[in-house]
């Protein structure tokens, strides 16, 4: 008998110890399937304070505590959402206590899939939230789960109808700008993209064409503007400069960047203060245009070294050091032309896809023809199939570009009329140029 009950002991103890397994194996297959895991501190009632809009671009490395605090307080109080694709709760504590600021909640939702970005509690809780963060990461799991959604949806009518705060690190940096590096790829290099602007892992999302269309994030400040991460380690001046040269003479594409310790934060006013540890540290953020005087001086064609250069003055930069109080600032309104505070100007350029940087000036516009455009110039038909006519003007000269930016007709028209029948189907812009003027108009060229 005692044998008996020893086995039927050894029996069901094993069946037991069958069944745990299952069950922690279990578990991370239902969390996987809902696409998401959540992760909550604080006070489960939600609130509904009165916001304040507030953009924070940190560099990606450790997160800048009084930068954090000034966009935190902006929420005033309220819920505070983290979106992640990979980690836990790391943010959790930091946001809710660490800083000293009081807020009714922080939850971190680690979103993995489409499924999870979309699911019902996911929507719910971003479209209360008081604040958004993004987490650093891999960007293209952010625009391949988050983009043409209602995720993307919540998360712009946070910032543009709701006026809350938002903000990111690395990753989370990387998807703010209207114009973006979606890494759907992989990284890419300076050296890469400096010797091939079109190489494969040049992906960039936020445009048809070379025309911004915001078809992400639409952040107010950031619409036309390319930002970018870890601007110390590695280098990554030249890819910055190469994803911007892609846009050029068509649209003058702006940059953001910061050293991997650096914050920038801009309020509603378009000031943009640089948080960091100068002069301790070698910490700066930087604010950058092509040069409005240069015309169409870019070479940027794909599989070919980019040369943009105009002197060394092809880029111009403003480069401003972060201290602990954010001094230094950006004026986003009219800085790209008068600078900030506490920074100085930079020229940078690129031959043969050698990158160059030296001291600068700042920009001066008042004689580009650039920023002039006949607004009532019109192009017919449109679609066209062989000749394109601009109404009333003769004798004109003109370029066309393709949807990657690239030219691919320059001459001279000695009527109306241009003959566009050797394109094939396709966008394209056309650039004319007439009496001083310069103006742009886009086509659709059909067979």
């Amino acid at each position: 008998m005692n044998l008996e009950i020893l086995n039927l002991y050894l029996y069901w103890r094993t069946r037991i110890s069958m069944i745990r397994r299952l069950l922690l194996f279990l578990v991370p297959i239902f969390g996987f399937s809902q696409g998401y895991t959540s992760y909550f501190t604080g006070n489960p009632i939600n609130v509904n304070p009165t916001t304040e809009y507030g953009v924070c671009l940190m560099g990606g490395a450790t997160e800048n505590d009084n930068a954090m605090t000034w966009l935190l307080e902006k929420a005033n109080g309220g819920d505070i959402v983290v979106l992640r694709s990979s980690g836990s709760n790391g943010y959790n504590d930091y946001l809710y206590s660490d800083l000293g600021v009081t807020v009714n909640s922080v939850e971190t939702l680690v979103i993995t899939s489409v499924a999870g970005a979309t699911n019902p509690y996911v929507l719910d809780k971003v479209s209360k939230a008081e604040m958004i963060w993004f987490a650093g990461g891999d960007q293209w799991n952010y625009v391949s789960y988050f983009k043409d959604n209602a995720l993307e949806d919540l998360l712009n009518y946070h910032v543009n109808v709701k006026h809350a705060p938002i903000g990111g690190t690395s990753a989370g940096m990387a998807i703010l700008g209207g114009i973006y590096f979606s890494a759907e790829n992989g990284t890419i290099t300076s050296a890469q993209a400096l010797n091939n602007p079109y190489h494969p892992n040049a992906t960039l999302g936020g445009f048809i064409g070379t025309e911004p269309n915001n078809d992400f994030l639409n952040v107010p400040l950031l619409g036309n503007l390319i930002t970018d991460t870890h601007y110390d380690n590695p280098d990554r001046r030249g890819r910055h400069v190469a994803f911007i040269a892609r846009f050029f003479p068509i649209i003058s594409v702006k940059g953001i960047a910061c050293n991997e310790y650096v914050a920038v934060c801009i309020g509603n006013d378009g000031i943009a203060k640089v948080y960091g540890d100068y002069p301790n540290y070698n910490e700066f953020a930087y604010f950058i245009l092509p040069n409005c005087n240069i015309g169409n001086s870019v070479y940027c064609q794909p599989n070919q070294p980019l040369t943009w250069n105009f002197g060394g003055q092809a880029i111009k930069v403003y480069k401003v050091p972060g201290t602990m109080n954010g001094t230094n600032y950006f004026d986003l309104s009219d800085g790209w032309q008068n600078g900030g505070v506490g920074g100085s100007w930079e020229h940078w350029s690129v031959i043969n896809g050698v990158f160059s940087s030296v001291a600068g000036t700042a920009q001066s516009c008042a004689l580009s023809n650039s920023n002039f455009e006949n607004e009532s110039l019109k192009l017919f038909p449109n679609p066209v199939e062989n000749i394109i006519y601009v109404e009333g003007l003769f004798n004109f000269n003109f370029e066309v570009y393709d949807s990657l930016g690239k030219k691919i007709l320059d001459s001279y028209s000695t009527s109306n009329a241009i003959d566009v029948s050797s394109l094939t189907t396709g966008f394209y812009l056309l650039k004319i140029f007439s009496d001083g003027k310069t103006t742009i108009r886009k086509f659709i060229k059909n067979n």
